[in-house]
């Protein structure tokens, strides 16, 4: 049995947004049936250790569209985890426009890790983040995040970075500052083309935001450089079943069919090569070794940065390379640029240690 397992379930594929860049396909009607959703959490928690943590996530589509499902989900995850002296840890990520009253208790759950998706000012914004009718989302997500950060709601940020919005990351972050953010993740737009000199801008823009990291210590979280602070100093990271690729981690879809990863879901159309055998009613937990194959380029290999990089992540991989044992030249050159602005900044007389305790780097 795991320690930590990791289960993500992806409510539904609809959404009241149509951002340009999203993964996920079509934002048809399919939403998650409640047996589905519950046999998951059985398996799952089947899978877990006593003592050990049951790391439970809630995707989409748009998750918060099934706000009252969620809730009805999350008291029957603690029913169970309780019975087997079981932890249970909650994330969930939202575009963060829907504030019904079950979406906001559902956001206002303690145990809940939250991320709201927002790519920085209005202008970058409501480029990509827009409506079925074309309009920007920006002002609805803002007073969001206001409203999240006058209650003394943790949570983070998730800005999505793309070739035409990399030279705008630093203001971004800098306006997400001005709005009381605390923990910002910025996330490469993997399924993009990214050209050389997009990678080129992508160090520079790097650089410029571990410039605003150093500056803010201790007040900002940037998840870019913390993960990269844990591994130089050798700390001991807060332990994660993520990129587990089905050992220890899966991902449910609507259909029920079984995933490694959400991000590999996509339209959940029959014959994807991703999903497992068979599906979530097929067993009666989810200890089968699935094939999880480790990062093996050569490169790799002969690379000094190699111990401190986070190429093994093969979703990552097979988005860029439809390969999940190989990066390519964005994720190399993108971890090498955070580890070598990461070290420079540790290498000034800052301290880090408390930081990143209080954001939850350091377990």
């Amino acid at each position: 049995m795991y320690e930590n397992f990791g289960l993500t379930l992806m409510l539904t594929h609809a959404c009241n947004l149509r951002c340009s860049y999203c993964y996920t396909g079509a934002k048809v009607e399919r939403a998650m049936p409640l047996d589905v959703a519950r046999k998951a959490v059985v398996r799952s928690v089947a899978s877990v250790a006593p003592g050990g943590t049951l790391n439970l996530g809630f995707f989409g589509g748009e998750p918060l569209l099934c706000a009252p499902v969620i809730m009805r989900l999350i008291r029957f995850a603690r029913r169970l985890t309780q019975t087997r002296d079981q932890h249970l840890r909650l994330s969930m990520t939202t575009n963060g426009t829907i504030v019904s009253p079950d979406a906001w208790r559902v956001m206002m759950t303690p145990e809940l890790d939250l991320s709201i998706s927002c790519d920085g000012t209005p202008t970058v914004h409501d480029r990509h983040r827009i409506t079925p009718s074309g309009r920007g989302t920006s002002a609805r997500v803002h007073d969001t995040i206001r409203r999240l950060v006058s209650a003394d709601r943790e949570f983070w940020v998730i800005a999505v970075v793309r070739p035409d919005t990399i030279d705008d990351l630093p203001e971004g972050i800098a306006f997400l500052q001005s709005l009381g953010v605390r923990r910002i993740q910025p996330t490469l737009d993997l399924w993009t083309e990214w050209r050389t000199v997009d990678i080129e801008r992508l160090e520079f823009a790097i650089d410029a935001c571990a410039a605003i990291w150093r500056r803010s210590i201790p007040d900002l979280a940037i998840s870019w450089f913390d993960s990269k602070a844990g591994m130089l100093v050798g700390a001991e990271m807060a332990r994660s079943s993520r990129c587990a690729f089905g050992r220890g981690e899966v991902a449910v879809a609507p259909s029920g069919r079984v995933y490694p990863c959400e991000r590999l879901i996509g339209e959940d159309l029959p014959g994807n090569p991703m999903a497992f055998p068979g599906r979530v009613f097929d067993g009666a937990d989810f200890l089968a070794e699935w094939d999880a194959p480790t990062r093996s380029h050569e490169s790799c290999d002969a690379c000094a940065m190699s111990a401190e990089c986070d190429t093994v992540c093969r979703c990552s991989n097979y988005v860029r390379t439809w390969d999940v044992a190989t990066p390519d030249r964005l994720l190399c050159t993108f971890n090498q640029a955070c580890l070598t602005a990461t070290a420079d900044v540790l290498n000034e007389p800052v301290q880090l240690s408390t930081r990143m305790l209080n954001q939850g780097v350091l377990s």
